[in-house]
């Protein structure tokens, strides 16, 4: 099978693409650099934020997006991961808009929770509160069989604001801060049901991991980035790498 050139509709946020990069290269096999798959990324940070466009209250996304697309069918992708889960809120009017498979980090993410073993029947979602608000996260888990609970309203205030505090990029000390906010409403999701914990926002994994939480957690980055592998014609290396 000849491999597929990888295109990363990116930039929202751009730290969250070069995470998704970084794993890309750390799960494909290879000795040298030319075992490595061809990527093109296309990183736009200037795309209008897709939570305030998904809860009615900012511009609409769609336009750079779509323009992101062509680009990366110009540039030779043969498919597209988007790094941002909030993005996928526009994921079918975005399929409209271009003719390349858009592989989606919600699909993925879902087979990755319901191949867990032991199985778990109930998941917490940490996300944006346009990706909570919007449904899709949960209701693509529910098709694979796994129950959703997230925040009450004041812990999903915390989350979108550790998120924002992420994106700033700012102090180690306000990185700090958002883990143990993050970290601290996983563990209350826990005493809700919650059997896994999923990061359902690409800028999470930047500072929350597997040792922040007493039950399994499920990166959507690093997900996204083995199933791209996959989608490429290549086989990810057995042991997932952060």
């Amino acid at each position: 099978m000849t491999e597929k050139v990888v295109g990363v509709l990116g930039g929202m946020g751009p730290e969250a693409t070069l995470s998704f990069y970084g794993k890309l290269l750390a799960n494909t096999p290879a000795q040298r650099d030319q075992d490595h798959l061809r990527v093109v990324i296309d990183s736009n940070p200037k795309v209008p934020d897709r939570t305030a466009a998904l809860l009615g209250e900012g511009e609409s996304p769609l336009p750079m997006m779509a323009a992101g697309l062509e680009a990366l069918e110009r540039a030779g992708a043969d498919f597209v991961v988007i790094p941002c889960v909030s993005a996928h809120g526009f994921l079918d009017e975005l399929r409209a808009h271009t003719r390349l498979p858009v592989l989606s980090v919600l699909d993925v993410a879902a087979e990755e929770v319901a191949r867990h073993r032991p199985a778990l029947r109930t998941v917490g979602l940490l996300g944006t509160t346009g990706t909570v608000e919007s449904g899709r996260f949960q209701r693509t888990l529910a098709a694979a069989g796994v129950a959703t609970v997230v925040p009450d309203r004041q812990d999903q205030h915390r989350v979108m604001s550790a998120i924002y505090s992420i994106k700033g990029a700012g102090a180690e000390a306000a990185r700090e801060e958002a883990r143990r906010s993050v970290a601290g409403v996983g563990e209350r999701l826990v005493k809700a049901g919650a059997e896994g914990i999923v990061l359902g926002c690409t800028e999470l994994p930047l500072v929350v991991s597997a040792r922040d939480m007493s039950v399994p957690l499920f990166d959507v980055v690093l997900i996204l980035a083995r199933a791209a592998i996959a989608a490429a014609g290549r086989e990810p290396r057995a042991r997932e790498k952060a």
